[in-house]
Formats: C-alpha cells, structure tokens, sequence
C-alpha cells in the first residue's frame, strides 16, 4: 500500500506548521522525514495517525482518501500502526498480552511468533521494565505490526536507546520492515539515521520539503548547500567571484575545484567535504586551531585571519606549529548561488 501526502498545509492558530507539503512514500519501502525540531515532520506524522485533523490537502492511501478537511476518521479506524520514541508499551501487561492487544481473542497466540519475528523469543511472560530499552522497542515493533497494518508510521524510534545499541536497531528494525514488505513513515532527526535506514528522504525546512530523494542522490545532487551540509561531513564556505576562481576566508580557490557548471551570481556557498580538501605547509597559510587523529586520518581545524574556521582530514602526519594552505581537489566542490 502506497501513502501520499497531497498539498498539505496545517496551522495552529497564527502559526503555519506545514506549507503545501506534497510527496509519495511508495509500497514496501521506508521513507524518512529528516529535520531540525520544530520543521514540520511530527506534525505531518500526527496527520497520518489522527492524532492531527488534516486542515487543507488530503492523505491518500492506495489511492483512496484516507482523510482530508471533509472526512478525518479517528486513528482506531485507520489501517496504521504506530510506533513511539519511548515505545509506550502497557506497564501492567507481559510483553505477549502488549503484543496481543490489538489483535482479536482468536489471533492471540500469534504474538509468541511476533516475539520470535523481532528477536524476542521466550520473553512473553516479562514486563516492560524487564526489558532494555531496545528490547523495548523491537516489541513496541512488534505490537504495531501484529495487527497487519497497511502502513507503519514511527516517530524517533530509536532516540532513547544508547548509539552502539542504536545502530544495531535500525538494521534489524530495516531487515524486519524489508521483510513485511511495510509500507513505513519514520520521522528522525538524524541524519545518519535516515542514511541508514530509508530508501527515500523527504527533508523539510519550516514546514516546507526542501528536497526529496533517495539516500544517495541527496549525498551526490543536495538541491542546496544545506541539504549537502546534513549529509556526509560536508561544510559551506563562503565565496565570492574571484579571478579565475572563488574569493575565499581560506584564499582563492580555483574554478576548476567545481563539480560541475557555476552558476551566474555574485556571492556562492561552496559544499566540501573535509576529505576533499588538500593541505599543504605554507608559511602565509592557515593556522592550525586543533588536530587530532581518527584512525589512519589526522582531523584539522584550521583557522583564517578573520576567525572562520574550515577542517580537513589528512592521511599525512600534522604539525600544529605549521600553517598549512588548503585547497579543493579537482571537481569536489559544489557551488550554489547564495540567496
């Protein structure tokens, strides 16, 4: 089952929370609402449950209205199952009778394979609090899924488990999903998280969708510098024309440093990744803030004469007492036009 967003907007009061929010989270894959707090993504995620009545837009599944500003059935009578940041499991029950809530008398004995299904077997009988914390939630998965749901929705699942923990979680919760062939919403703010996890991104800014694409297209075609910047270690510099290349804090950078045609402006945000950067001793050239090693790289903040600041990563031995002039590698940079 497919899920669309169509035209989206919703306001409490005075505040626009969502601006015309369009997109298609396909059947059987996972796509990840990425943003800061307060962007829009929970909010658009209550309006799939029903926890939030669709203002203007509709939602549509396989197809067929779900809801819009006419018709918005409560979330019992919506084919979706929920997934919380805490797991919200029923304190007072086994993990097996949590499992079983949502399911009719008849299908009860079905949360033993539940169990099994998330890596959870021979633990019916526990309570909540005798379960870690991603124990917890692979069977707050569990409980959403048993019901057979048509599309899954998961707000910051994984937030409150340790990061070690975390990323186990994510690929078990992925292969699971995968598996289902679950139609799944996440909302996250991390984003790693979404790189790990989802087949396609849908990035929002002040309740906006700035950019939405698969995991790899956002880390090789960011519709903008900061898109670019939430993926891979990339940061923006700012340039200007300069001769035969970009004014820079960091010096003149060469044009031929451009992945791909300038674009016609006067001021750029230039996307480099920290790898992509070439340092070289110079004694005109960048102080060096902090460096320490990260495995077989040496990490390097430098520092230019009006106090900005750009690392690089070298696989060559660092002298902090040095100054070291930095520069693109051909092609790995990306140029937007500012404003």
């Amino acid at each position: 089952m497919s899920l669309e967003f169509r035209h989206i907007a919703h306001a409490y009061g005075q505040v626009r929370a969502l601006e015309d929010i369009s997109f298609h989270a396909p059947a059987g894959e996972i796509t990840c609402l990425l943003g800061a707090s307060g962007c829009g993504k929970s909010t658009l995620l209550g309006l799939a449950a029903g926890l939030l009545a669709v203002q203007q837009g509709a939602i549509v599944l396989n197809g067929a209205v779900l809801a819009d500003a006419k018709a918005s059935p409560p979330p019992e009578a919506r084919p979706v199952g929920l997934v919380f940041q805490d797991g919200a499991l029923f304190p007072h029950m086994t993990i097996a009778q949590n499992i079983a809530f949502g399911l009719p008398k008849a299908r009860a004995q079905e949360a033993e394979g539940w169990l099994a299904q998330v890596g959870l077997a021979g633990m019916g009988e526990r309570y909540p609090h005798q379960l870690s914390g991603g124990q917890q939630q692979r069977a707050a998965l569990a409980r959403a899924m048993a019901p057979g749901p048509q599309v899954l929705l998961m707000d910051e699942p994984f937030a409150s488990v340790d990061i070690v923990l975390r990323r186990k979680l994510r690929r078990d919760c992925r292969i699971i999903l995968r598996e289902r062939g679950a139609t799944t919403v996440l909302v996250t703010h991390d984003p790693a998280e979404a790189l790990d996890i989802a087949d396609r991104i849908a990035v929002m800014e002040a309740g906006r969708i700035v950019q939405f694409a698969t995991p790899q297209e956002l880390y090789e075609s960011p519709a903008s510098a900061a898109v670019g910047a939430m993926f891979g270690g990339a940061q923006v510099v700012a340039g200007t024309r300069g001769e035969g290349g970009f004014a820079t804090p960091f010096g003149l950078w060469s044009a031929d440093c451009a992945a791909a045609p300038v674009p016609d402006a006067l001021a750029y945000d230039l996307l480099v990744h920290a790898d992509a950067l070439d340092l070289t001793e110079d004694a005109g050239g960048l102080a060096v803030r902090d460096c320490h090693a990260q495995g077989s790289a040496v990490r390097v903040v430098l520092v230019a004469a009006d106090g900005s600041e750009i690392t690089a990563e070298s696989a060559a031995p660092v002298n902090p007492a040095s100054r070291y002039r930095v520069t693109p590698r051909s092609g790995s940079l990306k140029v937007f036009a500012r404003g």
